[in-house]
C-alpha cells in the first residue's frame, strides 16, 4: 500500500500514526514545512496522480487540510474522529483522504481510526450511483449567482 501522508505540525498523535503507516507500505510524506493548504493539496495530487493509494492528512483540526485537499479533483476527503466515521467513510463515500485533527485526538484513538479507514477494502455496492455522482459534481459548472 502507497499512503502520502501530510501534516502542518508534529506530535505525539502524528508520530502514533506514522509509526502505524510505516508497517503498512511505502509512506511518501507531503509538504513538510509548508502551510496547511499547500499540505493538503499535496497529499490530494499524490492521490488523484496515482502515486498515493490513499492520503492521511493532520492539522489543528483536520478541517483545512481536507477542505483544500478536497480542491483535487478526484479527491474525497473526509474529517474522521471515531472509528465508525471512518468506515463509513470508505464504505459510503468512497473516500480516499483521510484527515484528522492532531490537537483534538489522542494517539492510540487517531490510530484506530486511521487503521478503520484504510482497512475498509471497497465502497459498498449499494452506493456507486451516489458515488458516481460526487464524480459528475466536479465537473458540473457553478449556479449562477
Amino acid at each position: 500500500m502507497r499512503i502520502a501522508f501530510g501534516a502542518d505540525d508534529e506530535n505525539e498523535a502524528t508520530r502514533a500514526v506514522l509509526g502505524y503507516l510505516s508497517g503498512l507500505g511505502e509512506v511518501q510524506r507531503v509538504g513538510s514545512g509548508d502551510r496547511w493548504p499547500e499540505i493538503g493539496a499535496g497529499v490530494g495530487r499524490a492521490v488523484a496522480g496515482g502515486r498515493a493509494d490513499f492520503g492521511v492528512l493532520m492539522c489543528w483540526t483536520g478541517t483545512g487540510t481536507a477542505i483544500a485537499a478536497n480542491k483535487v479533483p478526484g479527491v474525497r476527503a473526509a474529517l474522521a474522529w471515531e472509528p465508525w466515521i471512518a468506515t463509513g467513510a470508505r464504505l459510503w463515500n468512497d473516500a480516499n483522504v483521510l484527515a484528522l485533527s492532531l490537537k483534538r485526538l489522542a494517539p492510540d484513538v487517531a490510530v484506530e481510526v486511521t487503521r478503520a479507514f484504510l482497512e475498509t477494502p471497497r465502497p459498498d455496492p449499494d452506493e456507486a450511483e451516489n458515488i458516481a455522482r460526487l464524480s459528475e459534481l466536479e465537473s458540473e459548472p457553478p449556479a449562477p449567482r
